[in-house]
């Protein structure tokens, strides 16, 4: 999986930008609780006043609390403050030093709080000595009070001396709420711009990976040799450029906006759960286990069937290209239902499949809220009698609790991606079995350039060939030499290796002995785009491509001119039923030319070959689709264009090779016989024998 960041390496500032927005946003979220603790805590209960350190308290009430503290304790309370018309300021000071100062005034402002005024007057004519040790005295009691008792009277304190002073109690208190609620709203709305510029660009970094892998498994399944492609069927190439690349995509969506902000969201609420109370971390820790358990049980349930899930889509797409590629041959031997039965025997193992994957996955939403709930009601039975006791105020047990639902729900974000993750990953695995493998046939680093001289010059040198994995070898040591302006023929029975012979000069297989030369240089000392250029090839079953007949007679040379595809079409007898359509070469056709004939498909390719005007022609069976006039009219056709250039004709019917300069006789992988019409008739029995189950007795003689 960690492979697939190379392919959006091109946006490593978006995600720099993503990871940055993610703690802003985590960030903003957990500061929101913090936030309505402080609104239960200080704006409710404690009226606005936040601690027990006064900004401006009268002179003669600091000099109370003086009474209460040591020498140490009044010399930093009265470096704090600056006194101002009988009345003390507190200077601008740090939020430590705050907290400091709150815990010297704590049980001063409470003594003060509690005594009379009577006491008061004694306790000012007694000596330092005497206020110090009664002080003493009441601090050993003041241990027993939890410290957030002493804050709220120390508050209580502050609030008489405001009234005192002459301020708005509830003016104060709804400032503060109004103040610390736009704080939220502004802290709310940063979060969720953040998290909408996370959304945009994790969809930006993720399509961006979606193109990069399809066109690097394309370029690579374009690379491939016919080895390799039979390694991978079809159906399961299509499946991995498609439907795992879209799961690959779909996790990199998710991955940036939940499996990257879950982490920093339970850090940092655990980090902020210590900061508020810890006497509660074990109802956290109970269920970070309680949920690691479970997902442990799911993964080891699930993560088996999400292997077998995308190896069912590729079965299912093999059933459905072969049932959809061979309707007529289906329809014409009545095997509809066994054809449907099949891609419903497919279907229903991958919907079996996919039902018993949602089922375990549809366990774990029930779960997580009946753990949410049961850990929200841990929280309050536990938080309410630390609040009856004192030792917790009401705002922290609901900060407590939201923090303890952000990071369960991060657990849960990372429970719920977890549907995703296996599959995902085993979908980047097989594209990654497609990305490493070694393609055996590649351009040699240092090409050499071809020989002008010999130009259109192949010579076969003893080359042996045989398929990867095959016990015997399709062709033995084959030699001979075609020259510019020949024609030469191949012939023999099914299987002999007539077509495996001719798909070694373009290099769709690699020879396994000796060596092919064209132009005098081993191709493959030739790099394979010049090697191709000097091919024009007709396969054996002819294709075309969706788009017009001008496009598909182009395809080998497109700056090809309107007179020249023209030409092309007339020497391969096509031009009269292209003149026939309504729109001529710009006629549309159809993926895979379904909607022209065999005949007109098979002409089609052999004018593609020509437009191209290549060095060497391979006509692998290119004209078992013709009718008998059509062949010899091609042929002649085809004899004048072809001059200057070498001719391979693979054929089944003597009557096409007839004239040829040069025909090869395989039998079973081997030449047999090699020579003239006239030569292999007088020399080779297999080529007399092929000769005489197609040619009458008179036309062997004429000939």
């Amino acid at each position: 999986m960690l492979k697939m960041f190379h392919y959006m390496k091109e946006k490593w500032h978006y995600i720099v930008m993503i990871l940055f927005l993610l703690f802003v946003q985590a960030f903003c979220d957990l500061s929101l609780p913090d936030y309505t603790s402080k609104i239960v805590n200080v704006g409710i209960q404690q009226k606005g006043v936040e601690d027990g350190v006064p900004n401006t308290i009268e002179q003669k009430n600091l000099e109370v609390l003086l009474l209460f503290m040591d020498k140490k304790e009044q010399d930093i309370v009265l470096d704090f403050y600056e006194l101002e018309k009988n009345q003390y300021r507190l200077k601008k000071i740090t939020r430590n030093e705050r907290e400091k100062l709150n815990s010297i005034l704590g049980i001063p402002e409470l003594i003060a709080g509690t005594i009379k005024e009577e006491e008061l007057q004694i306790i000012a004519q007694m000596s330092q000595e005497q206020r110090l040790d009664l002080l003493d005295e009441r601090k050993v009691k003041f241990k027993e009070i939890p410290d957030s008792i002493i804050t709220q009277k120390a508050v209580r304190f502050v609030q008489e001396e405001y009234k005192r002073q002459g301020k708005n109690m509830d003016r104060f208190q709804t400032n503060y709420i109004l103040f610390s609620g736009l704080k939220m709203l502004g802290l709310a709305f940063l979060a969720m711009s953040a998290a909408i510029m996370v959304t945009f660009l994790s969809s930006q970094v993720a399509a961006t990976l979606g193109k990069n892998l399809r066109n690097n498994v394309y370029r690579k399944v374009i690379s491939f040799s016919g080895e390799e492609l039979n390694h991978f069927s079809i159906a399961s190439l299509i499946t991995r450029s498609t439907n795992d690349v879209q799961q690959v995509q779909m996790l990199f969506t998710m991955l940036f906006r939940i499996v990257l902000y879950a982490p920093i969201l339970g850090i940092g609420g655990v980090y902020k759960v210590f900061q508020t109370d810890a006497s509660m971390t074990w109802i956290l820790a109970l269920a970070v286990v309680v949920i690691t358990l479970f997902v442990i049980l799911v993964f080891k349930l699930v993560m088996p069937k999400f292997t077998k899930l995308q190896y069912l889509i590729d079965e299912l797409n093999l059933v459905a290209r072969e049932i959809l590629t061979g309707v007529p041959v289906i329809r014409a031997f009545s095997r509809e239902k066994h054809e449907e039965q099949r891609f419903e025997d497919a279907n229903a193992k991958l919907m079996k499949t996919n039902l018993f994957v949602n089922r375990c996955m549809t366990f774990m939403m029930p779960f997580m809220m009946l753990l949410m709930n049961g850990i929200t009601v841990l929280i309050v039975w536990s938080g309410s009698h630390a609040v009856n006791q004192g030792n917790m105020q009401v705002g922290n047990m609901m900060a407590f609790m939201q923090y303890a639902m952000q990071i369960i729900m991060a657990f849960l974000m990372i429970t719920m991606m977890s549907i995703m993750i296996p599959r995902a990953n085993v979908a980047a695995k097989r594209i990654n079995e497609i990305m490493e493998t070694e393609v055996c046939i590649q351009d040699v680093e240092n090409p050499i350039q071809s020989k002008k001289e010999q130009k259109g010059e192949l010579v076969f040198d003893h080359v042996s060939f045989s398929y990867p994995g095959a016990d015997e070898e399709s062709l033995k040591d084959i030699s001979f030499c075609a020259h510019r302006g020949e024609t030469v023929a191949f012939i023999g029975s099914t299987g002999s290796g007539k077509s495996t012979l001719v798909n070694l000069i373009p290099r769709f297989f690699e020879v396994t002995e000796g060596k092919i030369l064209v132009d005098g240089i081993d191709i493959r000392q030739m790099s394979l785009h010049e090697l191709r250029e000097k091919i024009g090839y007709v396969p054996q079953k002819a294709v075309l491509f969706s788009g017009t007949i001008d496009t598909n007679i182009r395809y080998g040379k497109e700056e090809a001119t309107k007179a020249e595809v023209k030409r092309a079409a007339e020497i391969a007898q096509a031009w009269n039923f292209i003149e026939e359509k309504e729109d001529g070469v710009q006629s549309v056709i159809s993926q895979g030319g379904t909607n022209v004939s065999g005949g007109q498909k098979q002409r089609l390719s052999i004018a593609r070959a020509i437009a191209k005007n290549p060095e060497i022609y391979i006509f692998d069976d290119s004209f078992s689709a013709l009718d008998y006039k059509t062949d010899v009219v091609l042929r002649k056709a085809l004899k004048k264009e072809t001059k200057d250039a070498t001719t391979l004709i693979v054929a089944q019917r003597i009557s096409t090779i007839l004239h040829a300069d040069k025909i090869l006789v395989l039998d079973e992988g081997s030449v047999v016989g090699q020579g003239t019409h006239k030569e292999l008739l007088k020399s080779c029995d297999v080529y007399r024998q092929i000769a005489m189950s197609q040619l009458s007795e008179e036309e062997l003689a004429d000939e």
